[in-house]
């Protein structure tokens, strides 16, 4: 991932407020009350899992929490010493590697927990992952008693559960948290780490805190669910002019003619396009817009693999000039939430899906 003390040459890149998103993780402590693990899988949800890493550190959190062997060992290679939690479960044949890099395996089936406490006294720490209606992975909630046997360890570290619809005010993370209450209930021992609150359950308050949280997507500024705040804005997405042109009325613009001048008009060409991880759909129905020299202009026709052409209308354009996709210049521009829903996206798909090509500016 290329990281750049600026945007200058850039034809489009994303900038990283990490303040911001400090001062996200402080918020979401502070109403939860209990110490973090914060979520840093897919390089930070495409922002940067090394330098959120690095920014959070003097937050004390307990550790960190990626998807893949390979991104624990990138943070144990830049120096990241706490606990890092991989949640892709794991296999036999790769605990070497999480012995290599000191990472901690999530487990949830009999074969791979009776492999890793059995290797030859090298077993460490681990979390027990517990399915409580996710239906993806994980022990089921209802079917932990038979080991319990297995699980009288002292490398049972944590036990955690993921919500399926936290964002939701639908009563089903009430009764996932009941149901992994009563599935930890039925161990021999409580483990020191239990864990189940992502953004949305985290800003829900203490009843879903437990001994750390999970946040993720709030992190950088966007809503996590229904009538839950938005982080401070931490992601800003921009792209410079690279063309200009002149269309008249009747004209069309991008594959297939997508889109049709009802006036003649201008229309400026962004060096940004669905291989950059725009949505090639998002111009098709006139809802999404970018900031150009403080005027709102339509996003038009099919979005191009590097290419993406907006409506300027009269208002003023030049080759080089900075466009606003996500973020805000004097007081205007578009949330991360409101750019996701003109994508059809959700925030964590968008941010996710921001490809390699962008430089990551951080500031």
């Amino acid at each position: 991932m290329n990281a750049s003390p600026s945007g200058r040459d850039a034809r489009a890149w994303v900038e990283v407020d990490l303040a911001a998103v400090v001062e996200n993780a402080r918020t979401v402590a502070r109403v939860a009350g209990t110490r973090l693990l914060p979520v840093v899988k897919a390089n930070a949800y495409g922002v940067g899992a090394v330098a959120i890493s690095r920014v959070l550190e003097p937050l004390e959190p307990w550790g960190y929490g990626v998807a893949t062997i390979e991104e624990g060992a990138e943070l144990r290679a830049s120096g990241i010493a706490r606990p890092v939690l991989v949640f892709m479960p794991a296999r036999p044949d790769l605990f070497d590697a999480y012995h290599a890099h000191r990472l901690t395996p999530a487990l949830g089936d009999r074969a791979s927990i009776h492999a890793w406490i059995a290797r030859e006294g090298r077993g460490g720490p681990f979390h027990l992952e517990i399915d409580t209606g996710m239906g993806r992975s994980g022990v089921r909630w209802d079917e932990l008693e038979p080991l319990a046997g297995l699980l009288d360890t002292p490398y049972l570290e944590g036990c955690y559960t993921h919500f399926h619809s936290a964002d939701r005010r639908d009563g089903s993370a009430d009764a996932q948290l009941e149901r992994f209450k009563a599935a930890v209930a039925r161990l021999t021992r409580r483990p020191p780490l239990l864990h189940v609150a992502n953004s949305a359950a985290a800003l829900r308050g203490k009843p879903f805190a437990l001994d750390v949280i999970r946040p993720g997507i709030y992190l950088y500024g966007a809503s996590p669910g229904e009538g839950l705040p938005s982080g401070k804005p931490a992601i800003a997405l921009r792209a410079r002019v690279v063309s200009i042109r002149k269309v008249r009325r009747g004209e069309s613009v991008s594959y297939s003619a997508s889109w049709t001048a009802s006036r003649d008009t201008t229309v400026a060409t962004l060096g940004i396009g669905y291989a950059d991880g725009l949505r090639r759909s998002l111009g098709l129905k006139g809802e999404a817009t970018v900031l150009l020299n403080g005027a709102r202009c339509a996003v038009i026709g099919l979005v191009t693999m590097d290419l993406t052409m907006v409506d300027v209308g009269d208002g003023r354009a030049a080759v080089g000039d900075v466009v606003t996709l996500i973020g805000d210049v004097d007081g205007q521009g578009n949330t991360l939430d409101q750019f996701a829903a003109w994508s059809g996206m959700v925030q964590h798909e968008l941010l996710a899906g921001l490809g390699p090509r962008l430089p990551r500016v951080y500031r």
